[in-house]
């Protein structure tokens, strides 16, 4: 059963699959490799692989068929219907990530696999951290920012646990996590009528769409003024015009966006909205995160 169900995938599990979507989460992966030292070319290609192709897209699997969602999703303006096969095909992508982390070390392996684990709590209904409205906010936050900055740079060194204890390290790999805290509450904002069905309180849900903006915003100050604080911290005070002059698209369109929602809520939280946000921020910060690896 288990062997047929494997074989035959339908196109519709890979769609869920959403790999394009990993697009959106790279830029935690540049920041992790301008802070690391030593890293082979061999190394730094099968974190890269690992997270964007198996990892993220395994996660993104998993979640969909637990969700069942009918209406549109991150990286899917309209869903199919999710299958058995999807779950299955989820679990070897998760099974193709551990193996692969194996390669590196079994640090890295170990953070792979509680990523995977937490990821599938975030949807599986024995516990199901989506419903919960601020417990998922700081998961999201913690494991897609700080968390996967720290087992990018393992990965990229091939190195202990121990590596965690650096402080040095720990400051980038919050400021992520800042950065997450205001974002993820827009990948919810189009949402509402699919979270309310399933009974998942989402934060936004709890926030309203106009209070998802303002909370959104107030994490994106707090992020920006981290980012430059560290920066002038640690020397590298040339790299704030840099990351102001990256980010402000980012700001034009969520300003832009704040306004269409203020005049009608209903009709500019959407996924073509949202997902352009995405598209803008991830594109930015991929963009500085490489410049600043190169130009330090």
């Amino acid at each position: 059963m288990l062997l047929r169900n494997t074989i035959m995938f339908k196109k519709s599990s890979w769609e869920h699959l959403r790999i394009p979507f990993s697009y959106y989460l790279m830029p935690v992966f540049w920041f992790g490799l301008s802070y690391t030292t030593q890293a082979s070319v061999y190394n730094i290609l099968a974190v890269g692989i690992i997270l964007h192709l198996f990892l993220y897209p395994s996660s993104n699997g998993y979640n969909s068929y637990y969700d069942k969602d009918e209406k549109s999703i991150g990286g899917l303006k309209n869903p199919k219907k999710v299958t058995k096969g999807l779950y299955y095909l989820s679990l070897v992508f998760f099974g193709l990530s551990l193996i692969g982390a194996l390669f590196i070390n079994v640090a890295f392996f170990l953070m792979v696999l509680l990523y995977g684990l937490v990821s599938m709590a975030y949807s599986h209904p024995s516990v199901r951290l989506k419903k919960y409205p601020y417990l998922s906010w700081l998961t999201a936050g913690i494991f897609q920012g700080a968390f996967t900055f720290l087992m990018c740079v393992i990965g990229f060194q091939a190195t202990g646990i121990d590596l965690l204890l650096q402080t040095e390290l720990l400051f980038p790999a919050l400021f992520t996590t800042l950065l997450l805290l205001g974002s993820y509450p827009l990948t919810q904002v189009y949402q509402h009528e699919e979270d309310l069905k399933r009974g998942d309180i989402t934060l936004s849900l709890r926030l309203g769409k106009i209070g998802t903006f303002y909370f959104a915003s107030l994490w994106f100050l707090v992020a920006g003024a981290a980012f430059i604080w560290y920066f002038i911290n640690i020397d590298k005070a040339w790299a704030i015009p840099w990351f102001l002059g990256a980010t402000f698209p980012l700001v034009v369109y969520f300003l832009y966006w704040f306004s269409l929602v203020q005049k009608d809520q209903n009709l500019y939280t959407n996924h073509t909205m949202a997902m352009g946000m995405n598209q803008v921020s991830s594109t930015c910060l991929n963009f500085f995160f490489i410049y600043y690896f190169f130009a330090q």
